[in-house]
């Protein structure tokens, strides 16, 4: 077990599956990561309580988390998991000096500008304008969507539920697709299609169409290429995601003005390597008839950094960085 340190304040990138936190140290410098399983824990109280105890340091004065809910008071209720709780309260318990909670894209969309390089990976062409708004997207348990806005001080990250618009279908295959699904749900959001979820569904409707038995797939399983070489449900429900996610993607760019570029996060596409580089995403992103030159021209780029929301709540820490009425904050 590592030594104790001094104080320090927490960040932690609070998702549906996985809690990953984290320290902050006073240079900005962030250290002792940490992934626990949410399910392991049946409160977020009591995850953060583990993660302290487990690095062996002094309780943190300070926090910030980047939680996948929208956050529009006190109360915060997890879209995907079980858990929720009030901020005040929860700053209360942890006897926290402040407490910052943010979306979790949105602390995604903040750490875009401090991206090294090598932490990002261009699929196609395209040019990012300096001071044009950036939009942010990123399936993984769920579908997270946001944005950046330039202000004169800076950056604003815009909190919003995109994942959760109607998915449009753009050719005959995908409305065969949406209108299965439709009778399963009674909402076919971006997310039903786009996510971990997302890809079962996908797979389980192809199949259904098919009139085939569906296999167990996990997403992984989806996701993986020898998986699809024996096996086509898998392969075309994978071919659908990335088509889909350019269609939606494109729709981003197109509603933020986004020509300071698309930037993918989240915890499939990052994994899907080469797959995806060869995939219909760009070629769909593009396929926006009399706008197809304006979308050209914006680039789209595959977040490689493993936990980029750490970036954001140290900014916001550090900052204020993106700190908007979409920020709960207690003290």
């Amino acid at each position: 077990m590592a030594p104790a340190v001094g104080p320090q304040r927490l960040i932690g990138d609070i998702g549906a599956t996985n809690a990953r936190f984290a320290l902050l140290d006073p240079a900005g410098s962030i250290s002792r990561t940490r992934v626990l399983a949410c399910d392991d824990f049946p409160t977020i109280e009591a995850a953060i309580a583990a993660y302290i105890a487990e690095e062996s340091v002094p309780a943190p004065q300070e926090a910030a988390l980047a939680v996948a809910s929208p956050i529009t008071g006190d109360a915060v209720t997890m879209t995907n998991h079980p858990w929720s709780f009030s901020i005040a309260g929860l700053r209360e318990r942890l006897a926290l000096a402040r407490l910052l909670v943010v979306n979790d894209f949105a602390a995604n969309a903040l750490a875009v500008p401090r991206l090294k390089a090598e932490e990002r990976s261009a699929i196609g062409g395209g040019v990012p304008i300096a001071g044009q708004p950036i939009g942010v997207i990123g399936p993984g348990t769920g579908l997270g969507v946001s944005g950046l806005v330039p202000t004169p001080s800076g950056w604003i990250a815009i909190s919003g539920e995109g994942g959760h618009a109607t998915m449009p279908p753009a050719d005959h295959r995908e409305s065969e697709v949406l209108e299965h699904m439709r009778r399963r749900f009674d909402h076919v959001s971006a997310e039903r299609v786009l996510s971990g979820p997302g890809l079962v569904n996908l797979y389980n409707t192809l199949a259904e169409i098919e009139s085939v038995p569906a296999a167990p797939f996990t997403p992984a399983q989806i996701a993986d290429r020898q998986i699809g070489e024996s096996d086509p449900l898998a392969r075309e429900a994978l071919e659908l995601f990335c088509a889909m996610l350019g269609t939606v993607a494109s729709d981003l760019a197109l509603t933020l003005g986004a020509r300071g570029g698309i930037y993918i996060a989240g915890g499939i596409v990052p994994r899907l390597g080469a797959s995806f580089v060869a995939s219909r995403f760009r070629e769909r992103f593009e396929a926006k008839g009399r706008f197809r030159v304006y979308l050209a021209a914006i680039p789209t780029y595959v977040v490689t950094h493993p936990i980029p929301a750490m970036r954001g709540l140290a900014a916001l820490l550090d900052d204020g960085a993106g700190e908007t009425a979409s920020t709960g904050e207690a003290r």
